[in-house]
């Protein structure tokens, strides 16, 4: 048993009612953060006791532990799919103007900006961000190896490793830009992005 969920006779049951719980929680903490966002609050949005949410998970950290697996089961679904392509370097550039709109919603960067700044003063979360990490990193930088190999480019892990972090880096901070000036130009953005991504995986 991990100490995100605990194990019930109904799986399927216990499915729908952890869905219920994650998205309650997900409303209150875009609302309210994560500190600010009671037990009580996201029982209340779940339309369940405090009590029987604890029969799901143990903690609000559990709850974020679950989000942040979320996450990696969809980031891996786009690396599988990226994996699938012949040239997944030419695929990745192809993606960027559906990552550059996605990242601009807030809709899909409220609850990952609340993880990491509470993984910056939690070292439970931390960890469990630290994990996730390395898991979809190792995944991208296989990608990132065939994709440059394909192409004759150096392979070295320096080179890999670099590559790979400032392309990670670009996407995730676009988010935290958005904040400051949420009023940046999408096709702007975008055909930035490209360039900038292109020099990247190319040279």
């Amino acid at each position: 048993m991990s100490n995100t969920e605990k194990r019930h006779h109904d799986p399927e049951k216990a499915r729908h009612r952890r869905r219920q719980v994650l998205d309650a929680a997900a409303a209150c903490f875009g609302r309210s953060g994560f500190h600010g966002a009671s037990m009580a609050e996201i029982s209340k949005a779940a339309g369940m006791s405090a009590g029987h949410i604890y029969n799901y998970f143990d903690s609000k950290d559990a709850i974020i532990a679950a989000f942040v697996e979320e996450n990696v089961e969809r980031v891996n679904a786009l690396l599988r799919n990226l994996e699938s392509k012949e040239d997944p370097l030419e695929a990745l550039l192809d993606e960027v103007p559906r990552s550059v709109r996605d990242d601009l919603d807030p809709q899909t960067w409220i609850l990952p900006l609340e993880i990491t700044a509470e993984a910056s003063r939690n070292p439970r979360i931390a960890a469990v961000v630290r994990d996730a990490d390395g898991r979809t990193c190792a995944q991208f930088r296989a990608i990132l190896k065939k994709g440059r190999e394909r192409h004759g480019l150096p392979v070295d892990d320096a080179v890999l490793g670099a590559r790979m972090n400032v392309i990670i880096t670009m996407f995730q901070g676009l988010p935290v830009r958005a904040v400051h000036n949420p009023d940046m130009d999408p096709d702007m953005l975008t055909e930035s992005f490209r360039l900038a991504l292109r020099a990247l995986l190319f040279s």
